[in-house]
């Protein structure tokens, strides 16, 4: 990837409201490669940013945050039953479950580029998905706060199952907290696909807060109120996030030793296509030439 004088990469588009600035890289499944304050000279990464090499090479999945279209997580083996026809997407041994769907391995366009924000399209023409449909996201900077709306349409003549949402990625320290009022989570088997639906463990509850250092999920929490506050007091800062409806579950990652943890707010549950339940899954059902959006707004603090 090509760089300027500066030695920044030119393929990454740059916003800022004066307090914030962010980097996005279009041809990397349409992800943030960062977003910072500024204060007396150094930056406060609020999502863990992408160094060089992952932008280097376009992947999106070690980046701050990318975007999840036509749906969220895994489904079971790639095949699912929608309307009488049968879909299988093309799966491989490192991803048999043919996991996020679309929109964090392909290009996206810029289509509006200002000084506080930049709006980005995806088009997808039928394949194994046998549904055309156009995703776009907004990324605006606002005092500070940043702004997420994702968006897609169905382009195609019959209805289209649908999931979407955001992944990013949060620094992570031995003192990292969250707090997120939730009611139920899914367990999961081997292959992190859902078996039972359970309250949350006493010891864990996202509702009641806990340090994201002393637990080890990879689980959709239920019931969520669209709401979760991440803080590191060891520096003094935290960061408030706000979804809108669809967005309606939680998905918390948080692997073991590593320096990054994951809060996601999406639509569906992990394999939502394979189950019954319609709104207990979360599955949504886009008519042909609806559209449906959601945005997420991450709100930033630091002590005085």
């Amino acid at each position: 990837m090509a760089k300027n004088s500066t030695g920044r990469h030119t393929e990454l588009v740059s916003i800022s409201d004066g307090l914030a600035t962010a980097e996005i890289a279009p041809t990397a499944g349409g992800a943030l490669a960062s977003y910072r304050w500024w204060r007396n000279g150094a930056a406060v990464d609020w999502l863990r940013p992408a160094d060089s090499a992952a932008i280097d090479r376009r992947d999106a999945g070690a980046m701050a945050c990318f975007p999840l279209v036509p749906y969220s997580n895994r489904i079971r083996g790639g095949r699912f039953e929608f309307a009488g026809r049968i879909v299988e997407l093309p799966t491989a041994p490192d991803d048999p479950h043919y996991e996020h769907g679309h929109g964090w391995r392909r290009p996206w366009t810029v289509a509006r580029h200002e000084a506080g924000a930049v709006v980005l399209r995806y088009r997808h023409t039928a394949d194994s998905w046998p549904w055309s449909y156009e995703a776009e996201q907004e990324i605006a900077l606002t005092d500070g706060r940043l702004c997420v709306t994702v968006a897609v349409r169905n382009l195609s003549d019959a209805p289209m199952p649908l999931g979407f949402g955001l992944h990013p990625y949060f620094p992570s320290t031995p003192w990292t907290h969250i707090q997120a009022p939730v009611s139920g989570m899914w367990e999961t088997d081997a292959e992190v696909l859902p078996t039972r639906h359970v309250p949350p463990p006493a010891g864990a509850d996202p509702s009641t807060g806990f340090d994201v250092s002393e637990v080890d999920f990879d689980t959709v929490f239920t019931g969520w109120t669209r709401r979760a506050r991440i803080s590191w007091p060891e520096q003094g800062r935290q960061l408030d996030i706000e979804a809108e409806a669809p967005l309606d579950f939680l998905v918390l990652y948080t692997p073991p030793g590593e320096p990054y943890f994951c809060a996601e707010p999406v639509s569906n549950i992990t394999d939502a296509f394979n189950r019954p339940g319609g709104e207990e899954t979360g599955r949504i059902v886009l008519a042909p030439g609806q559209k449906l959006s959601a945005s997420v707004r991450f709100t930033p603090s630091l002590a005085v």
